[in-house]
Parts: C-alpha cells; structure tokens; sequence
C-alpha cells in the first residue's frame, strides 16, 4: 500500500511556525490565514518550544473579552503546551499514525538533532492512505 514507511516522505517540510513572543491574536491570525489547526512554536535557531492549537488561541481571546481584558495580548510562550510528543523523520508512518490515534492528537512536529525539520498531520496520513488504497483499488 505504501511506497515507503518513513516519516520523512509525507511530512509537511515547512510548517507554520510561531515565535514565543508572539499575542496570542497574532497567531491566531496566522492560523486563520494558513488554515491550519494549529502552530508549531519555535526560537530563532527552529529548536521546538511548543505548540498552539486554535482552541488554545480561543480558549485565551474569549477569556480575555470575558475579563474586559486586552484583546488577544497574551503572548503565545506563556500559552502553549510546552510537553509536546514529537516525531523523528525515520519513525514509521503507520506507528505514527496509531500513537496519534490512541492520544487523540491532530498534528505532531517532527525533530531532528532538537530542530523542527517538518510536521506530520492526520491530514497528511490520511491523504497518503486514501492514495495508496485507490492505487491499490485500480490493480
């Protein structure tokens, strides 16, 4: 079904990144730009800081039009989830996507030497599956 199982030949090679010192309104801006779910957080050298789900975003904007706060001024490093599972570009596809799964996770960024070098999402996984069962459909 599938012409490799490595990581690396699905993954997204340039996710949308954010930097720490971001407002929460600016990234949420980006997701929305992007249509993305979410944003891998990272400094200036791509180490992996975090990462920001539209929920988080949300979670925060409602939050501060609730308290009659700044709208959207948090900064997206005191925000993010900072434990965040990562991938490695030769794990395999298929352990991957069942480690997904079973944690309910939409997005996982992908590390190398503790630099973000992609992103693998359900989407990405569920494009290459569907492919592979119609190239396997047409034999």
């Amino acid at each position: 079904m599938l012409g490799s199982v490595e990581l690396k030949d699905y993954m997204l090679k340039n996710p949308v990144t954010a930097r720490p010192e971001l407002t929460v309104y600016e990234a949420a801006l980006r997701i929305l730009d992007h249509k993305v779910s979410g944003l891998v957080v990272v400094d200036e050298r791509k180490a992996l800081m975090g990462m920001l789900s539209e929920l988080d975003c949300l979670r925060v904007i409602l939050a501060g039009v609730y308290n009659d706060e700044e709208f959207g001024s948090a900064l997206v490093g005191d925000v993010m989830a900072r434990e965040v599972e990562v991938q490695h570009p030769h794990d395999d596809i298929v352990d991957v996507a069942t480690s997904m799964l079973d944690h309910k996770h939409r997005r996982r960024p992908v590390v190398e030497d503790g630099l973000l070098v992609g992103q693998v999402t359900c989407r990405q996984i569920l494009k290459v599956v569907t492919e592979g069962l119609k190239d396997q459909k047409r034999r």
